[in-house]
């Protein structure tokens, strides 16, 4: 990765470690920094629930830090008035989880997020590249990662936790500073929002009960009739899990579902034959699931969308020779192959032989393609 290009100052480790704990007092700290980006974290659990726990909020404004309890980001409008303003851009770093806490926590849809892993794979520095590592690079800083798995929720917290937190935002503005010089010098300037939007909502997308059943890759050689069932079951599951707040896995995993919906059984007696079946979710839901079973079995399923099945042995071959010019793209312009052509988006191509179903027709891909595009094209009309 080149790092020749001077990376913006890092603020100081502050001498003090500045909580914030009242609503109010966090109004007036992000007044205060206005005109600024914010760098934003979050610490959470997860373990035995559906819904991650929010423990810590770190926030970052200029040269300014602090640490903020979850009651305390909950109550105040200007934290929430922050994160809704499409103009404000906050810097996260591999954004996905901090994103569905925002959503289930706060009930808010965020905007004007900035994924800097996202940017960083832009401005080459590689794919899925760890902030760890990263940090390391281009400012020679080493994190202390001791307390990553550490108890987030229960107070207090430990002096290397409040420097762990503060880390996780101080190095988030330079680093931006970094990667937009790298894209203005590559022509990419307005990739990073443009892909930062764009997986925001597909994780909105993915976030919807009716369409978790499509990411059940196993269910795919179920008939359509079959899916239609399966579709039933994990809504349900999905409604199920939210309302005891359990993993999904902890109601009925998905390979459990797979079976009832392949094997469509009428009774409770036939649902408890159904082979790894446990006993306690046919005492729990066994009138449920057959409720279920039977609507969508004797349903119009005929216009559903099926789960994508894996590419046959002619689809590979034909797969492997897009995904070539692919690479010679993205090498061309130094940017990662698997965040120009993710694999999903390019068996969708390949299934459909069409470029636009996996976006490449828009926005910075298109560009980037555009060397190549003639000889995919060709690949795909022949």
């Amino acid at each position: 990765m080149d790092t020749t290009h001077p990376a913006a100052p890092v603020p100081a480790v502050p001498e003090t470690v500045t909580w914030i704990r009242e609503p109010k007092d966090l109004d007036r700290w992000i007044a205060d920094g206005e005109g600024e980006p914010l760098a934003l974290d979050t610490e959470f659990e997860r373990v035995n629930t559906f819904y991650p726990i929010p423990g810590l909020v770190q926030l970052g404004m200029g040269e300014n830090f602090c640490l903020v309890d979850p009651a305390v980001a909950e109550a105040s409008q200007g934290f929430r008035q922050i994160l809704t303003n499409p103009q404000v851009p906050k810097l996260l770093y591999a954004m996905s989880e901090d994103l569905e806490l925002f959503r289930h926590w706060l009930q808010l849809e965020p905007e004007g997020l900035i994924d800097l892993q996202i940017g960083a794979a832009l401005a080459g520095a590689g794919f899925s590249v760890g902030y760890a590592r990263l940090v390391e690079t281009l400012f020679g800083e080493t994190l202390d990662k001791s307390a990553t798995r550490s108890d987030w929720v229960s107070r207090p917290l430990s002096e290397a936790q409040e420097r762990y937190a503060l880390d996780d935002v101080r190095f988030l503005v330079p680093t931006y500073h970094w990667v937009m010089s790298k894209l203005r010098e590559r022509g990419l300037e307005n990739a990073l929002v443009e892909e930062s939007t764009r997986f925001s909502r597909e994780l909105a997308a993915q976030d919807d009960p009716d369409n978790h059943y499509l990411k059940l890759r196993g269910g795919w050689a179920l008939s359509r009739q079959q899916q239609g069932v399966l579709r039933n079951l994990v809504r349900w599951r999905e409604g199920e899990s939210r309302h005891r707040d359990r993993p999904r896995g902890r109601v009925v995993a998905d390979p459990l579902l797979i079976a009832i919906a392949q094997k469509l059984p009428t009774s409770v007696r036939e649902l408890s034959s159904v082979q790894g079946v446990p006993s306690a979710v046919v005492r729990r839901y066994g009138d449920k699931i057959i409720e279920l079973v039977t609507d969508a079995a004797s349903a119009d399923n005929s216009g559903i969308e099926t789960i994508a099945p894996p590419l046959s042995r002619e689809q590979q071959m034909f797969y492997k020779q897009v995904k070539r010019h692919m690479i010679q793209a993205a090498e061309a312009r130094d940017v990662p192959v698997e965040l120009l052509a993710p694999r999903k988006r390019l068996e969708a191509v390949v299934n459909q032989k069409d470029l636009s179903v996996g976006l490449f027709d828009e926005g910075w891909r298109k560009e980037i393609l555009a060397p190549v595009r003639e000889q995919i094209e060709e690949l795909l009309t022949s």
